[in-house]
């Protein structure tokens, strides 16, 4: 998987000028919660730092995302020193701490993956239950958590929070507007939950890539993000947009074998910090990985 010097003469052949600047960055630290912009971010082999690190998982301990609770998207959670801090309408403000090593873990699902993580205590627990209706538990992935990416997709060794498989995504300002210009009613970059939003290229040029640098760091860019129900989530609202929108729209000139595609996802090859205003160049270049 990783390259050898002929793979590496070919990227460096295949380098471009500059094709894009990170426009913003964002994290989501309880998946499917509102996103959080950041103007710098740590960056490790399970994506950005904080990212995704906490999931909720219902009585059989299966996670719970917003394609079944839209609701999930008025939760605002940001992380300090001291763990994970929620707010939400008509709740109260709550801090969960990062549970302690020698909690007992539990086994939860994400999608076809089952992972060990650390449980959070009761008041939390109560707090995210009352909120959605229903039993459930907060969970957090610590660095014993370990679970896998798709090894179809990616090297032996590389790992992914509790992002839906893959540990960036990365969409382009030029895709939204080309989307945007189709639609009654334009949507924002983030009902696409992308961590990395990259402006100025051609619209989906992204499609093409096969390794990228932003700032001092490379990715892989190694599949497209399939798109599903969670697109449609007005999450200001936290409820589905009527108008089955933007997926209706995308269904029209983005279908693939495997589905609606929007977006790329992406591997880092290294640790640091992104910064937006960072250049964004091509090492590598694909047929295209519209697929």
């Amino acid at each position: 998987m990783f390259a050898s010097k002929k793979a590496s003469a070919r990227r460096i052949a295949y380098a471009s000028p500059v094709a894009a600047t990170l426009a913003s960055i964002h994290v989501y630290p309880l998946k499917s919660c509102a996103p959080l912009p950041l103007d710098a971010a740590s960056v490790k082999r399970r994506g950005i730092a904080h990212d995704r690190r906490w999931l909720i998982v219902d009585a059989d301990n299966r996670f719970i995302t917003a394609r079944e609770h839209p609701r999930l998207t008025l939760i605002r959670a940001t992380v300090g020193d001291d763990g994970l801090h929620l707010a939400a309408p008509e709740m109260p403000p709550l801090r969960v701490g990062i549970p302690r090593a020698d909690t007992s873990r539990i086994t939860v699902t994400i999608w076809d993956d089952r992972v060990t993580p650390l449980p959070a205590d009761a008041r939390a627990n109560a707090w995210i239950s009352e909120f959605l209706g229903k039993p459930c538990t907060i969970v957090y992935m610590d660095e014993s958590c370990v679970r896998a990416t798709d090894p179809d997709w990616s090297a032996p060794g590389d790992e992914v929070s509790f992002a839906d498989g893959y540990p960036l995504l990365l969409i382009s300002q030029t895709a939204l507007d080309h989307l945007n210009e189709r639609l009654q009613t334009p949507v924002p970059a983030l009902r696409f939950r992308p961590n990395l939003l990259m402006e100025g290229t051609e619209p989906h040029a992204e499609d093409g890539w096969k390794r990228i640098r932003i700032g001092d760091i490379e990715f892989d860019v190694v599949k497209p993000c399939i798109r599903c129900i969670f697109t449609t989530v007005d999450f200001l609202t936290g409820a589905f947009d009527p108008s089955g929108e933007p997926l209706r729209t995308l269904i029209k000139y983005r279908r693939t074998p495997k589905g609606v595609a929007f977006g790329q996802n992406l591997i880092p090859r290294g640790d640091g910090v992104l910064r937006v205003g960072d250049l964004v160049t091509v090492l590598a270049a694909a047929a295209t990985n519209f697929r």
